[in-house]
């Protein structure tokens, strides 16, 4: 595809995603939305209790406080959550959202699918008109190698640009790369300036107020995570068994632990949901 052929897939895009986003939908009605270029009410946000998510305290303890700062309509952050896939990123989002429901927080969770960031701006135009705070969840967001136009556009929503989102919104990124976008050794190469790529790269995550790591846990985090799933749920542990699980499958992190938990439910013929 050539330069041309390009700029104008993009412009029929951009047309697409503002006909379909003409319709306002009525953004008091749901605890959450899926917004695809139109949007969608989700009648209850999935997500684990608060106390569920271990091995995860600190990031726990800053989202959820971010989370009920914006509920309550006081100053909070934009924020990157980054690194080890099934750590519980994108469940710590949902459940601080739903915990602030419940505590009685004007709030509601959009999350944006990854095909319908060219249209992030017509949900801006929505939202700032509702009398009510939003958090807009982008899950596992990364960025094709050469794609200089979306991560332009994302500085541009988070910091400054006149297409910024609004005062009662703020964005949750979760991604396994802290830059967003990918990076390699031979950014370093240019013999002129040797940092000016790597500052351009970072610069992306640096408009973020919270920026969070989640890593992979250890032994003791994965048996914790899985003591409070069992008890939970009522379920016999085999600690051995589940360590035994988890090599087998390469990961100790939170997914893993719940995908035994969700084996030791089935034996035991007991639904979780």
């Amino acid at each position: 595809m050539n330069r041309t052929e390009d700029l104008l897939r993009r412009i029929a895009e951009a047309l697409e995603a503002q006909a379909q986003a003409s319709a306002v939908a009525d953004w008091l009605s749901a605890p959450a939305y899926v917004w695809n270029g139109t949007a969608h009410p989700v009648g209850r946000i999935e997500a684990p209790d608060l106390a569920l998510l271990r091995g995860i305290d600190r990031q726990k303890r800053t989202v959820t406080s971010n989370v009920a700062r914006l509920a309550a309509g006081q100053a909070a952050h934009d924020m990157l959550l980054w690194g080890s896939r099934g750590m519980g990123k994108s469940a710590l989002v949902r459940a601080a959202v739903a915990a602030a429901q419940g505590d009685g927080g004007a709030i509601a969770l959009v999350q944006v699918t990854t095909d319908a960031l060219t249209a992030l701006t017509a949900l801006f135009q929505q939202l700032a008109k509702v009398e009510r705070n939003f958090l807009v969840f982008i899950d596992d967001l990364g960025f094709a190698e050469g794609d200089s136009v979306g991560p332009r556009h994302l500085r541009s929503w988070l910091d400054g640009g006149v297409e910024a989102r609004p005062a009662n919104v703020r964005l949750a990124v979760t991604s396994n790369r802290r830059a967003i976008i990918p990076r390699h050794g031979s950014e370093q190469d240019d013999p002129l300036n040797p940092r000016d790529a790597v500052d351009d790269t970072l610069a992306l995550a640096d408009r973020f107020g919270l920026s969070l790591g989640f890593h992979a846990c250890s032994q003791d985090e994965f048996l914790d995570i899985l003591r409070g799933y069992a008890a939970e749920y009522g379920l016999d542990l085999d600690e051995a068994e589940a360590l035994e699980w988890s090599k087998r499958r390469g990961s100790r992190s939170g997914r893993t632990a719940w995908h035994f938990i969700t084996e030791l439910a089935g034996r035991a013929g007991k639904s979780l949901g």
